[in-house]
């Protein structure tokens, strides 16, 4: 004789019946426990993805944008159709809708001598200052702290905020390229490359700060040789489209160089990823520590429930239907936790920088108390920990996929415990357990 099928309906009562009894009872701190557990464990990975988005992208974006571009092309100088291939190209940039700007530049690497006979070696590059400007990623990720970014004539450069105080160059003042990388027609050593400081610049990224200066297109020509490439930088509409971009071109293109910026900085982008993937592992253990809190607790309601679970079994109840009481059980658990922990999430990293202000000042104030008490002589020396100010700074970046994929973990984690901690829930024969009873 076949047995009665429940609906659904039913399976969802009897859950939340048993979930009603067990806030009375001796069950209800280990569920209470474990909703605040994934909810915290939701809430600190968000938050902490957060910061870490907003650390990384802060130099990632300005290596992109003034740096790298998204996608590098350049031609041969020795190319017998060189001026045909780079007008097939220009064509090819504008005509595209997933091309947003194509800009040309120079780049060699020199040494810049200050007013002081300071000097430093620098990264030239040579950009047209026309195309920057309309360049929204360059205008928005190179901030201008002193002067102006005026490159309208071959004699002027705009400097790195690192570069200029290493050369102790200033607004006005003059710096010259003593020597630079370049062909035969070059001369290394030149006391006559002499530029305006126009602009000192700051991005996000400290190494672009401390190596990187811009001159005019027009200067490039003229001093950086016969030889020198011209390279194409390419903004895209979709970042994470380089690759299929850089294949179309290097298909039209044979005789063409592409380079995306995942190539142009391989294994610092690497080593941010790895970073990232280590921190997100220590923190998903916090899933792992619920899950087997939540299995535990669970095998303990199946064993005390045992008496339900006989009668359930008995009244129709099949084995699939009776552990789905429990997988419920599970699953509010894990999504009421989950949705808790994504508005706190989500919260805490729009407000990160008052938060971090605020343990900053409860670290001061704690500091300051234990010294004045153990020694107080020295409390005057007590400051604030001037790295929180600088945490406070990193404007925190929420992936919405990045929060699915943990909301996700945080339901998941609790439903597969509850699903297996009620594997086998009717182990034990029904008379058995009504005999006992």
């Amino acid at each position: 004789m076949n047995k009665k099928r429940f609906s659904p309906g039913w399976i969802f009562a009897v859950s939340r019946r048993f979930a009603s009894v067990d806030r009375k009872g001796r069950s209800a701190v280990a569920s209470t426990l474990a909703t605040i557990a994934i909810a915290f464990g939701v809430m600190s990975l968000i938050a902490v993805l957060s910061v870490m988005n907003g650390f990384q992208m802060s130099f990632i974006d300005s290596i992109m944008e003034l740096s790298s571009y998204h996608i590098q092309v350049n031609f041969k100088n020795d190319s017998e159709n060189l001026f045909e291939e780079t007008a097939n190209f220009i064509s090819f940039c504008e005509n595209s809708s997933e091309i947003k700007s194509a800009s040309p530049f120079y780049e060699t690497h020199g040494l810049i001598v200050g007013n002081r006979s300071n000097e430093s070696a620098s990264i030239i590059r040579g950009i047209n200052e026309l195309s920057s400007k309309n360049d929204e990623g360059f205008i928005k990720e190179l901030k201008i702290l002193y002067g102006t970014f005026d490159l309208s004539s071959d004699d002027k450069i705009v400097l790195g905020s690192g570069l200029a105080s290493t050369l102790g160059a200033r607004i006005g003042g003059r710096v010259t390229l003593l020597a630079m990388g370049g062909g035969s027609d070059v001369a290394l050593f030149s006391q006559s490359r002499q530029f305006t400081v126009t602009g000192i610049f700051e991005c996000g990224y400290t190494d672009i700060n401390s190596v990187y200066s811009f001159v005019s297109i027009e200067a490039a020509q003229k001093y950086f040789g016969k030889d020198a490439v011209l390279n194409y930088g390419l903004k895209i509409r979709r970042v994470n489209d380089d690759a299929k971009i850089s294949a179309i071109i290097a298909r039209e293109f044979p005789n063409a160089t592409v380079q995306s910026w995942r190539e142009y900085n391989r294994s610092l982008f690497g080593a941010l990823k790895t970073e990232k993937n280590i921190l997100r592992l220590l923190v998903f253990l916090i899933f792992i520590v619920v899950a087997v809190n939540i299995y535990n607790g669970m095998r303990r309601l199946v064993f005390e429930r045992a008496s339900e679970i006989a009668i359930l079994s008995a009244l129709g109840g099949t084995s699939a239907e009776i552990k789905s009481i429990f997988v419920f059980r599970g699953f509010s658990t894990g999504f009421v936790g989950s949705a808790f922990g994504v508005i706190l999430g989500i919260i805490a990293s729009l407000n990160m920088k008052s938060i971090f202000l605020a343990i900053s000042r409860c670290m001061f104030f704690f500091e300051y108390l234990f010294t004045c008490i153990f020694s107080p002589s020295n409390a005057s020396f007590v400051t604030e920990n001037p790295m929180y100010s600088i945490y406070a700074s990193i404007p925190a970046r929420i992936f919405p996929s990045e929060v699915i994929v943990i909301a996700l973990f945080g339901i998941l984690s609790p439903l597969v415990a509850s699903w297996l901690a009620s594997k086998n829930v009717l182990k034990m024969k029904v008379a058995e357990v009504l005999h006992d009873e």
